[in-house]
């Protein structure tokens, strides 16, 4: 099916968007994960698809506890100053402490840590059962082609929005991994002059030069303590780019299809919005675990899209969560040929350690066929999860080269392409 009509419409398309997303800003209440903002975004842009020609249209809730993902932090901080605390006591003291004390300061520093790697690093649930359990919403929509199903295709973004970082708001990304960093540096700086002076006390040596240079790491104290304000609960941002403009390129690629009266052959068209993004990738979870098989019957490739702006770093992540989740490479490419043929920019890369996610990570550990898009810097712009991230500061530039790869890719999967 030739859709070069639809892509000569892009910057048309962006203009939808945008009016769409100033809707919900405006008109919906903030969506922070679990919350009823974020089931009143999956109703209303529900609602859009039905009107739009979807066949089935599923909103499905799920339990979750979305401030565990989080939640590690003041558990992690809290293990690293005390050890910090046992640490001065054991080596100032000295006698059988200098023993005892260090040995615990290294236990709450690997277990501090270890929490902070898997709610993290790996996005398990390591704490969850800590925190209060909410339900979180999402919404699936299908639009059958007028034959036989043999092929599908899966739009995906989250409609939830982030708590604030107020450091990032601050003093931008380099502040705000600056000062992550530090943290992580502090921790294992106590966790080895720990070892040392267990070491030492053990052999009867003498703890005081040790202990002046533990004096001397208090300087990483107030950092760690800082990051008990990492995260303000109390401001949930907008959420225009991070993710309403992943949401809306499958929407929009439905809006195309009704307005040009294009129906397909045998493409089924999903789109497939998953909230609590923002807590872990709870909704996209949870969605494969209510969909382990649905979509087994004919080839399926998904596209999960997560913050579209700026059009010079659009980017294929064939890596993902962190670096960690291996993307699927046939989804990637065909998304990256799409681009090229098109001669829009976009770029391979991968969604690096200390970048966290995107949906497409709990697609891929699910087994299914999927990749992530993204259209932002990896090192944190000043919107990413703050106040800035308004829908008066959208990129339509950005919006409109990510839907008309959207839609290439949509006619070269229509084609059969790499499947």
């Amino acid at each position: 099916m030739d859709l070069s009509k639809i892509i000569e419409k892009k910057s048309g398309y962006a203009k939808y968007i945008y009016q769409e997303i100033r809707y919900i800003c405006t008109k919906l209440e903030k969506r922070e994960p679990g919350s009823k903002g974020e089931e009143q975004a999956c109703v209303y842009m529900g609602d859009v698809m039905k009107r739009l020609g979807c066949d089935r249209v599923e909103v499905e809730s799920f339990k979750e506890n979305p401030r565990s993902f989080f939640g590690w932090i003041f558990i992690t901080i809290s293990c690293v100053l005390l050890a910090i605390l046992f640490f001065l006591l054991g080596v100032g003291i000295g006698g059988t402490l200098s023993k005892i004390f260090p040995i615990i300061s290294i236990i709450l520093i690997i277990f501090g840590l270890l929490l902070a790697l898997l709610q993290f690093g790996l996005y398990k649930k390591a704490v969850d059962f800590l925190f209060k359990e909410k339900e979180g919403h999402n919404v699936t929509a299908y639009k059958k082609p007028t034959g036989e199903v043999k092929r599908r295709i899966v739009f995906n973004g989250h409609p939830d929005a982030a708590w604030e970082w107020p450091v990032n708001y601050a003093l931008g990304g380099v502040g705000f991994e600056s000062h992550a960093i530090l943290c992580a540096v502090g921790a294992v700086f106590y966790c080895v002059i720990s070892l040392i002076a267990f070491i030492k006390a053990i052999g009867g040596q003498d703890l005081s030069t040790i202990f002046h240079v533990g004096l001397w790491g208090l300087f990483f104290t107030p950092f760690l303590i800082g990051l008990y304000f990492m995260v303000n609960y109390r401001r949930i941002v907008d959420g225009a780019n991070d993710n309403l403009t992943g949401c809306y390129m499958g929407i929009a690629i439905l809006k195309a299809l009704k307005d040009e009266d294009i129906q397909l052959e045998n493409t089924e068209i999903c789109v497939c919005l998953t909230g609590s993004e923002e807590a872990g990738l709870r909704g996209s979870k949870a969605w494969c675990e209510a969909h382990p098989h649905d979509f087994d019957d004919v080839p399926t490739f998904i596209y999960s899209y997560d913050t579209i702006h700026d059009p010079k770093y659009l980017l294929v992540n064939y890596r993902d969560l962190n670096g960690t989740v291996k993307a699927d490479k046939d989804v990637s490419d065909l998304f990256l040929e799409s681009a090229q043929e098109l001669g829009i920019v976009c770029n391979k890369g991968m969604v690096p350690p200390l970048g966290g996610a995107t949906d497409n990570a709990a697609f891929s550990q699910a087994g299914m066929r999927s990749t992530g898009i993204t259209g932002l810097n990896h090192k944190l712009e000043s919107y990413y999860h703050t106040r800035k991230d308004s829908y008066d500061n959208l990129n339509l530039e950005g919006i409109a080269d990510c839907f008309a790869v959207s839609v290439k890719v949509l006619e070269k999967f229509d084609a059969g392409a790499k499947q």
